[in-house]
């Protein structure tokens, strides 16, 4: 994917958006089509985990698209907008009296009338040998994107907590078999989705055991996943199809610590406007505080906190 990277500008923008995933392209698109100046600002490249996604089939217009294919079809619309795409980190952000003024890590600064941060998440790993070389290729981080694929298949999934368990019942509709195991012998869910895991026949639930390594066996994709009992020791491997780690996410948002949007878990708190607390600042996408994340719920976000970004310029005039 060719990155068009442009030129810091030296005025003010109308809107800066912060991430160049599904959520942030689309609010660039929206704010673009409306003629503000605008641009993205992206540490890598365009597209976020689309870019991780081995093949997609559950958004509106795609029977089937891998999900790189997916990334380039939206960044490709960016620029038949010209929006500048700006390769850089941002650092920190503050805002005084009606500006907000980005510090990045190539020590530039930018200036903005609105911002919108859609930065999303990185998934906590297991840290296993196999993880990262097999990512896309049978390791996921989410159930409902890529599941279907592994219809009447074995998969794993690692976790104790409501992701991991409602995963599992999830993946359990259309998989043979789903091994969900946890290290310990306690769960952060209540008792009542304990007992429907514990009830369906198509899940066998393993507790005090870790994932020590995931396998392809020269196939190039996940064939086995060796556990580790922490009690016994007892070391064993599981013919499996695919392996869901669901052992927590953290969002990208440490730039913005110190202004009072967040969290207590680093979540970008915002109302039905995609709004956090400061007025210009917008957040959409995995990175707030919502409770389905998802290419069609990020997109969503971005047209939201487009448009009364939009609103928001319009009411400073």
């Amino acid at each position: 994917m060719k990155n068009n990277t442009n030129e810091i500008y030296d005025g003010i923008y109308d809107i800066l958006v912060i991430g160049a995933g599904p959520s942030g392209m689309t609010a660039a698109i929206y704010g673009a089509r409306a003629m503000a100046k605008i641009a993205m600002i992206e540490k890598g490249a365009p597209g976020g985990k689309v870019t991780k996604t081995s093949e997609i089939e559950n958004y509106p217009g795609f029977e089937s698209i891998q999900g790189y294919d997916l990334a380039i079809k939206m960044f490709q619309q960016t620029q038949k907008f010209k929006i500048p795409y700006l390769a850089d980190c941002v650092m920190n952000i503050t805002k005084i009296d009606n500006l907000f003024k980005l510090k990045l890590f190539s020590k530039k600064e930018v200036l903005a009338k609105a911002v919108i941060v859609a930065t999303g998440t990185v998934e906590r790993k297991l840290c296993v040998p196999g993880e990262l070389e097999l990512e896309g290729r049978g390791v996921s981080y989410c159930a409902v994107c890529d599941g279907s694929l592994y219809k009447r298949k074995g998969v794993v999934v690692v976790g104790g907590g409501y992701a991991a368990f409602e995963e599992s019942l999830y993946l359990a509709r259309f998989v043979n078999k789903v091994t969900l195991i946890h290290r310990r012998d306690k769960f952060r869910v209540d008792n009542n989705i304990v007992a429907k895991v514990k009830e369906n026949p198509k899940i066998n639930l393993i507790v005090d055991t870790v994932i020590t390594e995931i396998k392809d066996v020269s196939e190039k994709r996940v064939t086995t996943v060796v556990i580790k009992n922490v009690k016994t020791a007892k070391i064993e491997q599981l013919t499996v199809s695919a392996i869901f780690p669901y052992i927590g996410a953290i969002p990208t948002s440490g730039f913005a610590a110190k202004l009072g949007v967040l969290d207590p878990e680093g979540y970008f708190i915002i109302n039905d406007k995609c709004l956090t607390a400061l007025p210009g600042l917008y957040a959409a996408g995995d990175v707030t505080n919502t409770t389905l994340r998802q290419i069609a719920t990020a997109v969503s976000d971005g047209a939201k906190a487009a448009q009364f970004a939009l609103e928001y310029l319009d009411s400073c005039n």
